[in-house]
């Protein structure tokens, strides 16, 4: 069962850090989940909120500032807000990256990220799977380049996410542990697809999702799993 590490490994260091991806590296995870959106001048920032209040000694929206000013504010730690190029760099291939895409434009930016790191880098497809609630960004990645791994994320609704799994033709399907249940967790496997529930955190729970069979955990103490 593979180990994923939420925001890096959220549990022990800054969330969204490179302190928090080496330390997700440092327990063994297998893949680490990640969020992003683009500066006011086009890069992509690797950070959950559409804001920097909650994690950052600043304030204001992520789009509205330039790569400059957000290298500028820091986080716990005194860690900055890592690129996404960062972060991919620091990974080096040395387990798997779970893109969620939050703000507008990510799509485009992502695959096309994607894109470099697979013909100048070396890098491979099934090293990166990438992820939304936004169902519409899932459709612009694949249409950009079906090569590109799929997961639907869901908090609502398992039967939804399977049909548009389908659609898409998704890898996963990332759903709130919560919806889980063994005889979904065995109708979405049968449909072809893995399973990566979120946020898995207490020894109760990760026992329970574990008996039922599914591909991986998605947790902020990756070493639980």
């Amino acid at each position: 069962m593979l180990k994923i590490a939420h925001r890096g490994a959220r549990g022990y260091e800054p969330e969204n850090t490179l302190k928090a991806f080496q330390k997700a590296l440092d327990l063994n995870a297998d893949g680490i989940e990640l969020d992003v959106h683009l500066s006011a001048d086009g890069h992509i920032i690797v950070i959950h909120d559409e804001t920097i209040d909650r994690t950052t000694n600043g304030k204001g929206f992520v789009n509205n500032l330039s790569l400059q000013e957000l290298k500028a504010f820091r986080t716990e730690k005194e860690q900055q807000i890592p690129t996404l190029p960062e972060v991919f760099d620091l990974v080096d291939q040395q387990c798997f990256i779970n893109i969620e895409l939050k703000g507008q434009g990510t799509a485009n930016a992502v695959a096309a990220l994607i894109e470099l790191y697979v013909s100048e880098k070396n890098w491979n497809y099934n090293s990166f799977i990438v992820s939304s609630f936004e169902w519409d960004f899932l459709q612009e990645i694949v249409l950009l380049n079906p090569k590109i791994p799929v997961g639907v994320l869901t908090e609502t609704d398992i039967d939804s996410a399977i049909t548009f799994a389908e659609a898409i033709k998704a890898k996963a399907i990332n759903p709130d542990f919560n919806l889980l249940s063994k005889e979904n967790a065995i109708q979405i496997q049968e449909k072809g697809f893995e399973i990566f529930p979120w946020t898995v955190n207490e020894a109760a729970d990760i026992t329970r999702i574990k008996t039922y069979n599914i591909n991986g955990i998605i947790s902020d103490f990756p070493d639980r799993i």
